[in-house]
């Protein structure tokens, strides 16, 4: 989703959709550049099965932002262009924010922020605020909306990663079961080096 989001954002700011938003391409744009090699280097390295899932996103993906930009261009016109361009951007924006929302209720069922890293959520915080403020600013509320959401997740987050960041999961201890089995275990190597090789004296034959 982050991958499309960059997409479609950096469609909106093209010149010919929302003039003088030429920092919203340009930033989106290298945001996209980077997400397809994540992308890339995940379907060199990974299983068969999760490459089968991630190049079916990705088919997803072509073909939603294939779409926009076909409507926008032979479709739609001046104003209505952007506007259309502006929501699809803003729909998949909320989208790729509230991803975390399934990380948040672990933490919070959990008591543990152990798969919610620190710095992914300051950093979301920081670029919601960033870009809320930008939208804010510039009077573009398909700016100013998705990451107004999007800094407000991620103040949720950083307050959940302060109550509950003395708690980043357990080392697993070992159950009886293993106990008893490495017990076993020692106490047959022991007799096995106790006990005397009885063929190590046998007569050689004449």
């Amino acid at each position: 989703m982050t991958l499309l989001n960059c997409l479609l954002s950096a469609w909106y700011g093209l010149p010919f959709v929302s003039p003088n938003n030429l920092l919203v391409s340009t930033i989106n744009g290298t945001g996209a550049a980077i997400e397809s090699i994540y992308v890339l280097v995940f379907l060199i390295f990974a299983p068969k099965r999760e490459k089968a899932k991630i190049l079916g996103l990705l088919t997803f993906v072509i073909a939603v932002f294939s779409a926009v930009a076909f409507i926008s261009l032979f479709a739609l016109h001046g104003n209505k262009r952007k506007l259309f361009c502006g929501f699809a951007a803003t729909i998949f924006s909320i989208i790729m924010y509230a991803s975390p929302l399934s990380i948040m209720r672990l933490v919070i069922r959990t008591k543990s922020v152990e798969f919610m890293p620190f710095f992914l959520s300051l950093f979301v915080f920081l670029c919601g605020t960033s870009w809320f403020i930008y939208g804010l600013l510039g009077r573009d509320p398909f700016v100013a909306v998705p990451n107004g959401f999007g800094s407000g997740l991620g103040t949720v987050q950083l307050i959940l990663y302060a109550i509950y960041r003395k708690n980043k999961g357990e080392p697993r201890k070992a159950s009886d079961g293993d106990r008893n089995s490495s017990l076993e275990m020692d106490e047959k190597d022991h007799k096995a080096i106790k006990k005397p090789n009885s063929n190590q004296f046998d007569k050689i034959p004449v």
